[in-house]
């Protein structure tokens, strides 16, 4: 089955404040009590989404009406870091994000999103300010993350040159960013070469 190949990501941004926001943050543990990843998707940043006493809301970007529409996550250095847990880029995910720019990523945060068809790249912290000031002025900004071209441009003119690895990039832009599939498209070359190993 061929995958979708992930060559551009447009849409609006949300910027996130903060540095080394872990998957902790990003869904706490308590919420991971699931079969599937479906429904995770409400419980992304909760506790700093929720006042933990009342239950009301914080003042946290994510409940800003303003950037209710937003698809592309704007974050600091080292996103994604903590516990190696797969429900966190499965529950930006599910709320709607399509892709992540940051300073810097866990790698394996990084994985799992790339996983998903979700691209991470970076850019420099005086860019990724550059971004952020132009959506916290004008919410409908439009960002585009060209990955053939390796661009991120904003409908206000920004232009920027992003940093991701080129396997990931090569992956996405060819449709081939999810492992399971891949052996899965390759059954009979797997079963093939089973033959040919003694062992087996």
């Amino acid at each position: 089955m061929a995958l979708e190949k992930v060559t551009t990501v447009s849409g609006r941004a949300v910027f996130i404040p903060g540095a080394d926001i872990d998957t902790d943050r990003i869904i706490p543990a308590r919420f991971m009590k699931c079969v599937t990843f479906d429904g995770l998707g409400e419980f992304a940043f909760y506790d700093v989404r929720f006042d933990p006493g009342t239950g009301e809301k914080t003042e946290h970007p994510l409940n800003d009406e303003r950037f209710k529409a937003a698809t592309i996550l704007i974050a600091g250095v080292n996103f994604g870091c903590g516990s190696s847990r797969e429900h966190a880029p499965q529950s930006l995910a599910k709320y709607g994000f399509k892709a992540v720019i940051a300073e810097s990523f866990a790698e394996i945060f990084f994985g799992n999103s790339t996983g998903l068809a979700m691209p991470c790249v970076m850019l420099t912290a005086g860019e990724i300010d550059q971004l952020r000031q132009a959506v916290e002025a004008d919410p409908a900004v439009e960002i585009t993350i060209d990955l053939v071209n390796k661009r991120v441009r904003s409908s206000t003119g920004l232009d920027f040159g992003l940093n991701m690895p080129e396997s990931a990039r090569d992956a996405l832009v060819a449709g081939r960013w999810d492992p399971i599939q891949e052996l899965l498209d390759r059954e009979s070359d797997i079963a093939k070469k089973a033959k040919e190993l003694h062992y087996v």
